[in-house]
């Protein structure tokens, strides 16, 4: 086991710093709901991480002359001071002390920002707390040059962003990611993500997701309360066992690059999310009647003209369209024509597999 102690800062030092990374949010197709100890999944899941709907995150530090334990952080959101925010972040912070014990001796103050809207269901919290994670990484690496290999910092910075969020623990890595034990992969845990470029065809290395956002406002129901509530969920274990065995497929379909049983199987386990949701107790719905008019309207397109058009939900209202590269002109047209008239003010994120979280000097 790693010998966190060794990550302390001398009393006489006085360093101080600045670090900025871009990280985005990731469109889980193996659904993760379900969560036991500290942010322990219960099933795995295997997402493709964004390009576009992204978090810009700073984070300055100076060493301080008194501590007591927990961390000490102010925080922005897109320029504004949110106490709730803040408490979050500054609780997180303190909970990490065991992995980066310099955390206590630190004075923090992060501004954040994000390229879409926040708390609408576009995994907003993976994107958030990837690049914080991220920052704290590097930040330990600059101070103690702990972390010389790439693949041990992704580990660290993939373990402390899993701590904040669960699935901020994919977005550390680029193109495709999986968490969660799984004798399917070698090397796969529940501590940390791994990445899955390399067993994933060319096909799914430029696969596009347009974000329809037919919502911008916050969700009733927070994804911490909605994992909380499988706890007491009747149907549980049985979608704990559904995501395993829809894992095993979902490997051998991105591995041969066939789409239509890639599609097939994102969109059951979209349905099978929100079919959790409404059969939890108390149990509540996220999707608008927008976002159902959306689902009607694809599955109508893709029937008539046999385009490879999937979609795929989050914790949310939003629809995420999936498509390969190859069909991109003839399914934009349509999506401007046909489904652009659901979205809040016509807003439609245009995004796409992409190459993970960038460090900003």
């Amino acid at each position: 086991m790693e010998n966190y102690d060794k990550l302390r800062l001398a009393d006489s030092k006085n360093v101080n710093g600045k670090v900025t990374w871009h990280s985005p949010s990731n469109l889980a197709i193996i659904k993760y709901w379900g969560k036991h100890g500290i942010q322990l999944p219960n099933n795995p899941s295997l997402s493709m991480t964004l390009t576009n709907a992204i978090s810009k995150t700073t984070v300055e530090y100076q060493q301080r002359s008194n501590y007591s334990g927990g961390a000490e952080v102010t925080f922005e959101f897109e320029g504004k001071q949110l106490p709730k925010f803040q408490e979050r972040i500054k609780r997180y912070l303190t909970s990490i002390k065991p992995f980066v014990p310099f955390i206590e001796q630190l004075q923090f103050d992060i501004k954040s920002e994000n390229t879409f809207p926040h708390s609408s269901g576009i995994a907003s919290s993976a994107s958030a707390m990837s690049a914080l994670a991220l920052c704290i990484t590097t930040i330990e690496d600059e101070l103690f040059n702990s972390l010389p290999e790439i693949e041990d910092f992704e580990r660290k910075a993939s373990l402390l962003a899993r701590l904040g969020s669960g699935s901020a623990s994919r977005s550390i890595f680029d193109s495709w990611a999986l968490w969660g034990k799984t004798g399917d992969v070698e090397g796969s845990s529940d501590e940390y993500a791994i990445p899955m470029k390399e067993k994933v065809h060319p096909t799914f290395h430029s696969l596009h997701d347009d974000i329809l956002i037919v919502s911008s406002t916050e969700k009733s129901v927070s994804s911490s309360d909605g994992h909380a509530l499988m706890d007491t969920n009747t149907y549980a274990s049985t979608r704990y066992d559904e995501a395993k065995r829809q894992l095993f497929y979902l490997l051998e379909a991105l591995k041969q690059g066939d789409i239509e049983r890639f599609g097939k199987i994102a969109e059951q386990e979209a349905m099978s999310l929100h079919a959790l949701m409404m059969v939890s107790n108390p149990s509540y719905i996220l999707m608008e009647p927008a976002t159902l008019a959306v689902i009607k309207k694809v599955r109508g397109y893709r029937k008539d003209t046999g385009a490879h058009l999937y979609f795929s939900l989050d914790a949310g209202p939003n629809v995420h369209l999936l498509y390969p590269d190859s069909e991109a002109e003839q399914i934009n047209e349509f999506i401007q024509n046909e489904l652009k008239q659901y979205c809040v003010n016509g807003l439609i994120i245009n995004d796409k597999v992409g190459p993970g979280p960038i460090q900003i000097d």
